[in-house]
């Protein structure tokens, strides 16, 4: 294993790396994210080795590992080079026809390509599909170029200049001014500069310091920091050395959640690696600079994703928020001046330094700059991490990237920012994405989550789940947080199940503000965005729960009904067969009705029902039509009739 031992030595060892590399060696890249190894990747990968194997290619062909690129609802995904021909939902079975038709004959199988549904076109490379086409791919860009287990393929794309940069022409006051200049702004939710953060960090007096890389993630649905540690996990190494240097540390800490264990894996080894190679440890890169890392694994608690909740869990002790009388930059992880950020955050820092702060600013709105990663879910057609440009507006991430919703629904609302971030309706899709712009809206960036909801969508119940959420998750330390969302909580039950009180939204409304002004830290302060936010945008949808015990989306469960319509029923005894509750009468060449008193409300006729049919509705309690009498429901079939 080579050491190496200064910038010379790395420019070299970089400069014989690349003289071995040809460009246009043929090479597969098959995703080996999470996602994509759950719908099978693995073996896909397999498939490659043996294929190639047998025909006699595995000598001229690379097979290659690699991180998520981010197209989680096609995966797994497959990138040829150097052609760039993009893959889509790969199964084994599909790989002796890639390697005979693409890597022998050079030719492309069409029937794996991105289908465009507005024109029906095949799109063959992976950066002309929409998806990719309209993002600004800065971070995740390298993750399905490089295998995550491999140092030497991360010093091929650049990796480590930007520390031998520092090292070795920037004194630290030098690498504080240029992460200044970039405004480059925490990732992780609150937005704080991170420039500043650094800065009295520095300026502190203690001899001892800390950084710190918040790999919590907690919020249901998000994996960009998952993606970016299984996928180029020394992109934030590298950020935190050159963290470490800038402000005086000797120490750092990940903390990493104990449920991402394949990221875990792929960082204990870029440690090891950098270790072996020689940038991390004693005198990197012979700059005298001494940096060691240590990776702690979280027990999986929501509150700590909390900075100061995270240092004491990494102190040993229980996961609880402390009063921030001081900043944690001043008094963090043991009383020591810390500076934690999360992990996109530290990956930018390589970024700024190779290109300069001006680069960096170049995107973005007057005070939110660079791109953000977010993770697009629910009802959208193209899921997935989707890495954007700060100041693009709602419309352009649901509609351009993610491909509209399904179905033909009708757009409602997005949340961003997970748990504690706000709902937004469609009068607000044009609103830019920053991070200033969206608070301002009653939402919030957060760490990155997207959650995207159509017509169906209750948005009382939405509130009522993530309050929920909120409510377990609480530490249970400050009264405003634990007692206001467990009241909130219950309210919220109440009017979903059609027993909501005239006053109550004046009650959650209070409940919500003191939560917000009062509670100890950021999740209480916070956690009561997804009930404001709601009733600020979807007051009337309050409304009709309470005072007309209505769900308009037909979402809760206790204020809506099944009915099978007479004129549509074809008495084919599908849904007569599958009521789990025997609730369904009916009969060949009878029209079914369901007893609503016998019926549990659990779909099931809905699910089943034919859709040439549609005989089954979902509809409000006091739209129930009056039952039908015995004459009427007897069917006289007609022998033109099928």
């Amino acid at each position: 294993m080579v050491t190496i031992s200064s910038p010379e030595a790395l420019r070299e060892f970089r400069k014989g790396l690349l003289s071995k590399r040809d460009p246009n060696t043929p090479r597969v890249s098959i995703c080996a994210g999470s996602g994509c190894l759950a719908l099978g990747a693995q073996d896909v990968i397999s498939a490659f080795t043996e294929e190639l194997k047998k025909q006699g290619l595995d000598a001229e062909v690379e097979t290659r590992g690699t991180g998520c690129p981010g197209f989680c609802e096609r995966g797994p995904v497959v990138v040829m080079y150097p052609e760039e021909i993009c893959y889509l939902q790969v199964t084994p079975e599909d790989v002796e026809e890639i390697v005979t038709t693409t890597i022998k004959n050079k030719k492309v199988v069409d029937r794996l390509l991105f289908e465009d549904p507005a024109t029906g076109k095949r799109i063959a490379q992976e950066s002309e599909i929409p998806f990719y086409k309209n993002q600004e791919r800065r971070l995740i860009c390298d993750n399905i170029k490089i295998d995550s287990k491999s140092m030497d393929d991360y010093l091929a794309i650049g990796g480590y200049s930007a520390l031998a940069k520092v090292l070795s022409q920037m004194s630290p006051e030098q690498v504080l001014e240029e992460i200044k200049k970039s405004n480059l702004r925490g990732r992780g939710g609150a937005g704080f500069p991170a420039g500043i953060k650094w800065e009295g960090a520095r300026n502190a007096p203690d001899d001892v310091k800390y950084v710190i890389v918040n790999a919590d993630e907690g919020d249901p649905g998000a994996f960009m920091d998952r993606a970016l540690l299984e996928g180029n996990p020394h992109s934030i190494l590298e950020g935190l050395i050159i963290g470490a240097y800038t402000i005086g540390a000797k120490e750092g800490y990940v903390y990493v959640r104990q449920e991402y264990p394949l990221a875990v894996e792929n960082l204990q080894l870029a440690i090891e690696l950098a270790e072996q190679y020689g940038f991390l440890g004693e005198n990197i890169l012979g700059s005298g600079f001494d940096f060691k890392v240590i990776v702690h694994r979280g027990a999986g608690a929501f509150v700590c994703g909390e900075s100061t909740a995270l240092m004491t869990a990494l102190e040993g002790r229980v996961g609880e928020p402390r009063p921030k009388y001081v900043r944690s930059n001043i008094k963090g992880l043991w009383e020591k001046p810390s500076v934690l950020n999360n992990v996109e955050t530290w990956a930018n820092v390589p970024l700024i330094i190779n290109n300069g702060a001006d680069w960096f600013t170049q995107i973005g709105t007057d005070k939110s700059k660079g791109t953000k990663i977010f993770a697009l879910v629910g009802k959208i057609n193209n899921t997935g991490l989707v890495e954007v440009p700060m100041g693009i507006s709602l419309r352009d991430i649901i509609y351009n990237i993610g491909g509209g919703i399904p179905g033909g629904k009708k757009f409602k609302a997005i949340q961003t920012g997970g748990p504690s971030g706000g709902c937004l309706p469609e009068e607000m899709l044009d609103l830019k994405v920053g991070f200033d712009e969206l608070t301002a809206a009653g939402s919030m960036m957060g760490s990155g989550g997207m959650i995207v909801m159509d017509e169906d969508t209750c948005m009382v119940d939405v509130a009522r789940y993530f309050i929920d959420f909120l409510a377990d998750e609480s530490c249970g330390k400050c009264v405003p947080c634990r007692e206001g969302l467990r009241q909130m909580q219950k309210i919220l039950t109440r009017i979903t199940k059609g027993e909501g009180k005239a006053d109550d939204l004046d009650t959650l409304q209070d409940l919500a503000e003191v939560a917000r002004d009062a509670s100890l830290c950021a999740l209480g302060k916070s956690a009561a965005n997804p009930l404001l936010s709601t009733l600020r945008y979807f007051r009337n949808e309050y409304e009709a729960h309470i005072n007309h015990k209505r769900c308009p989306a037909l979402s809760c469960k206790d204020l809506t009904s099944y009915y099978i319509e007479p004129e549509k029923c074809k008495a084919c005894l599908l849904c007569f067969k599958k009521c789990p509750a025997g609730a369904i009468d009916g009969a060949k060449k009878k029209i079914h009705v369901i007893d609503q008193e016998k019926c549990i409300k659990c779909g099931i006729c809905f699910d089943v029902c034919p859709e040439r049919f549609d005989a089954v509705k979902k509809i409000s309690g006091e739209e129930i039509p009056p039952p039908l009498d015995e004459e009427k429901r007897t069917i006289v079939r007609k022998s033109k009739e099928k």
